[in-house]
């Protein structure tokens, strides 16, 4: 109850908030309009001097005119004639008033005289006497307000008098009004129409005044508004037991037609926390329908009473002139709508015709000389984003708001921070980029990058990605990448195959053919060793002690090397020592008498026996 109780008289009080608020902008507009409306005084005024002039000359000659014999009929048409110059003149004056007041009309308002319930009577334009019109409307609503206690309904009550320049509304002694020249011409009717009207409209507020005030009426309005909050309490009871009803519903459904939220894998919302969601959800809406009753029968409570009248087009005032201005602002932007979406429909279609090309050199049926297929791609997100990137600048005059600085000054800020704290990145971007045009490598490729060796796992425009042969995962930087030399072992392996080599050092003694020929059973035993072409034998140094065999064998397979060269180097340990050769180094000496030989037990013959010493004694 605490709560609503706040919320209705935040309500209530509401209209004096937004009155205050907007209190400081109207004053800066009335500065404005007591400005124009001053200038413009002082031009009538400069107007009226003239005028005033001219019906003094104009009394003087009716008055010779009217002392003049019958028989001096040629001063009479002199005078007859001067008489109608000023006539004309008058005229004349009278229409440049009204051009005056037809070029203010569009940008000066008038000041209220308001009735006794707050509505508008009349509006002030011009001045009287040493009064302003601001001035003007003050008095006359003092003198109006004033009639309400002392006034009895009477149709002779008020009356008009007609003065020297005036039409007056009377009432008893006081003048309540005075009508002038510059006030028909601002209605664009005549003194006497314009009092005549005026003095109704005041006899119209008088009467509706009586008839509200009494006793009958004003029981009335107090039934009419109890009967209102009433209706207004039967709707949120029966609102507040329909929400309630719906909420069971919703925890009844728990576990069976609600049953949570899955994104593949993924629950978003469980069965629990998807009742809770739709339980907070109608709670809300439940909320902003009471609000939205209770606000919508203020301006019903408030149109009971004709002293809170006012208060009903405010209260509705604050819903309608938003959405009145969301739909002109809505209709007025249609056309620039319309030209954001024909732009963006062009440019997809262009996206789409360079994603078709794309297609069709990644599959090879489009070939551009110089163009590599696996460049097709990375171009296409090349040429997408500045196609993106144009198509935003084009529609950018188009945004509602992209006038404004504060949009253009986030602009620039935006800018400003990507710019600065992206430098590391765009660096690494560019590097990305480059490598990718390089061709270096792809995804699967065995490469060595400085001191990394392992397969190229994913491939970004920031990193490169390797798994070592001990499933170790290493990121690699792309501007790295460009600051290393890169060491392929697929690229020409499916082809020409890749040439692995391994070294061994052997004695002298050891017939140089004996050991090529062990070397090149070694590979050929070797899985994976291609046996086309041939594997061949290089003497890579004659060292002092040993001779240096190089062993170069193919394989299609680079992403095996570790194994490959694990088998290689057993078969060639038994490829050697089949053939009695021994793999001493580095230091290999043939004094053997006496030592047994380093081949294994199972190479050697059952009557082996290791020879003994030889002693040469010299007298």
């Amino acid at each position: 109850m605490k709560k609503r109780f706040l919320i209705f008289s935040l309500l209530i009080f509401l209209p004096s908030f937004f009155s205050a608020q907007n209190g400081s902008a109207d004053l800066k507009s009335d500065s404005l309009n007591t400005v124009i409306l001053s200038a413009y005084a002082e031009k009538i005024q400069k107007i009226e001097q003239q005028h005033l002039t001219d019906s003094l000359k104009k009394t003087e000659l009716e008055l010779q005119l009217n002392t003049l014999k019958t028989t001096d009929n040629l001063k009479k048409e002199q005078l007859l004639k001067q008489i109608q110059e000023l006539n004309e003149k008058d005229l004349k004056r009278i229409e440049q008033k009204k051009s005056e007041i037809d070029s203010l009309r569009a940008t000066v308002k008038g000041f209220p005289v308001k009735g006794f319930f707050n509505d508008t009577l009349f509006m002030v334009y011009s001045r009287l006497g040493s009064f302003s019109a601001k001035e003007r409307a003050e008095a006359i609503n003092e003198r109006v307000q004033k009639l309400k206690g002392v006034y009895r309904y009477n149709n002779d009550s008020l009356k008009l008098i007609e003065a020297e320049t005036t039409v007056d509304i009377v009432y008893a002694e006081d003048i309540i009004t005075s009508i002038t020249e510059n006030d028909a011409i601002w209605n664009n009717t005549n003194k006497s129409a314009l009092a005549k009207k005026y003095k109704n409209k005041v006899e119209q507020e008088l009467f509706k005044y009586g008839t509200a005030t009494n006793a009958a009426t004003l029981v009335k309005n107090i039934g009419l508004a109890l009967l209102v909050l009433i209706v207004l309490a039967i709707i949120i009871f029966y609102l507040n037991r329909f929400f309630r009803w719906l909420a069971s519903k919703i925890q009844q459904q728990e576990n069976k037609r609600i049953i949570g939220i899955k994104i593949k894998n993924y629950t978003l919302f469980d069965a629990k926390r998807q009742v809770n969601a739709l339980l907070a959800l109608t709670n809300f809406i439940r909320w902003v329908l009471i609000l939205l009753l209770v606000y919508l029968t203020l301006p019903t409570l408030f149109s009971i009473f004709p002293w809170t009248k006012g208060f009903t087009g405010t209260l509705l005032g604050y819903i309608l002139n938003p959405l009145k201005k969301m739909t002109h602002g809505i209709w007025n932007y249609l056309p620039n709508l319309f030209t954001i979406i024909v732009i963006i429909v062009v440019f997809r279609y262009v996206i789409k015709g360079f994603r078709f090309l794309k297609t069709e050199i990644e599959k090879g049926r489009l070939k551009l000389p110089g163009f590599y297929t696996d460049w097709a791609n990375p171009t296409y997100q090349i040429i997408r984003i500045i196609i993106w990137a144009f198509m935003i600048v084009v529609i950018f005059p188009y945004l509602p708001g992209s006038d404004s600085h504060i949009f253009q000054g986030v602009s620039v800020f935006l800018g400003f921070l990507f710019t600065f704290s992206s430098a590391g990145s765009l660096s690494n971007i560019v590097a990305g980029l480059v490598i990718t045009y390089m061709r270096l490598f792809n995804i699967g490729d065995r490469v060595k990058i400085g001191d990394i060796t392992g397969d190229v796992i994913e491939k970004s425009l920031l990193v490169t990605r390797i798994r070592t042969i001990k499933n170790e995962i290493i990121s690699v930087p792309n501007s790295t990448v460009m600051n290393n030399h890169t060491i392929n072992y697929c690229s020409d392996a499916p082809e020409k195959g890749l040439i692995i080599h391994t070294t061994v050092t052997i004695g002298y003694d050891a017939p140089w053919k004996k050991v090529h020929e062990a070397l090149i059973d070694a590979a050929l035993k070797t899985n994976l060793i291609l046996e086309e072409p041939t594997p061949f034998v290089l003497q890579t140094s004659l060292d002092d002690f040993y001779v240096s065999y190089q062993i170069n064998a193919y394989t299609k397979e680079p992403n095996m090397q570790a194994n490959i060269y694990s088998d290689l180097h057993q078969n060639i340990q038994d490829s050697c020592n089949e053939r009695g050769i021994e793999i001493l180094s580095p230091h290999y000496r043939a004094a053997r008498d006496g030592n047994m030989t380093t081949i294994p037990e199972n190479y050697l013959g059952k009557d082996y026996k290791a020879p003994g010493f030889n002693v040469n004694i010299n007298k």
